[in-house]
């Protein structure tokens, strides 16, 4: 069964991309959607976030140096259809090194095609740094669709048409043609304050088709989960985050026909 990829992507920090990618990959795989989490961000803040401690070697580093293979980097988790490739510091550098290398932008799409292609997932999600950099790029180069966490309030809407700019720009290029803005997560919605519906409203008006109907609320308790090494269904598996995320995850099934079957395990 095919495999999708989706990168989780915005340039400004703190908008609730990581823990977008680590609850949504969560959320698939409690449907028993056979998930792998892609940790790209140096701050290996969804490593932690689901328990992982950072070990040296671990990560893509290597592998996109042409060492090993990205399957030498798979880490299971104690969740069930959940795995990850953990991320570690030293990824930092990667942003100048692939620089000096052909092929830069295609070093991940490389890396990760076999796993890919083994039907061991039926999803990837990868979690970017929060910045547009070369592994940024590299991730936009891997996917199939881009979701945007979008933060509920007014200079997240200058942010969106920045990230938006550069995907019609990698697509115009050639690097990667089919790339799609799969959709964008609304998140920490303030339900008390009228910028956060506001915000809400122009970007259904702007782009109805692509905003989900799912607004991830913001709350103490999807703050609070990720020090305590565990996705919000595990720390607060009745509060409103939780019944966010899987209302979310509901959505993206749909909109990107995945299935609620496990896929075999990776050989």
């Amino acid at each position: 069964m095919a495999c999708t990829v989706f990168t989780i992507a915005n340039q400004k920090g703190g908008v609730g991309k990581t823990t977008t990618a680590v609850n949504l990959a969560a959320a698939l795989a409690e449907r028993k959607i056979h998930t792998l989490l892609v940790d790209l961000d140096p701050q290996a803040n969804a490593t932690s976030a689901l328990g992982i401690e950072k070990q040296e070697g671990k990560s893509l580093y290597r592998p996109l140096h042409g060492e090993g293979s990205a399957f030498e980097m798979l880490t299971p988790t104690e969740w069930h259809h959940l795995a990850l490739i953990p991320s570690e510091e030293d990824l930092a550098a990667i942003e100048i090194e692939l620089a000096q290398q052909e092929n830069y932008l295609m070093r991940l799409r490389s890396v990760l095609d076999p796993i890919r292609n083994s039907g061991g997932y039926r999803a990837i999600i990868i979690d970017c740094p929060p910045a547009l950099g070369l592994l940024s790029m590299n991730s936009l180069a891997s996917a199939d669709h881009l979701l945007i966490a979008l933060q509920c309030e007014y200079m997240a809407l200058e942010g969106l048409g920045q990230i938006l700019k550069v995907v019609e720009r990698l697509k115009n290029a050639g690097v990667n043609p089919t790339l799609d803005v799969g959709g964008i997560v609304m998140t920490m919605f303030d339900s008390r304050t009228n910028l956060a519906k506001q915000v809400v409203d122009e970007v259904r008006q702007h782009l109805p088709e692509k905003i989900f109907d799912t607004v991830i609320p913001r709350t103490v308790r999807l703050s609070e989960a990720p020090s305590f090494g565990k996705p919000i269904f595990s720390y607060d598996p009745s509060g409103p985050g939780s019944l966010a995320y899987r209302a979310l995850a509901k959505e993206v099934i749909a909109r990107f026909n995945l299935t609620d079957k496990p896929a075999p395990a990776a050989s």
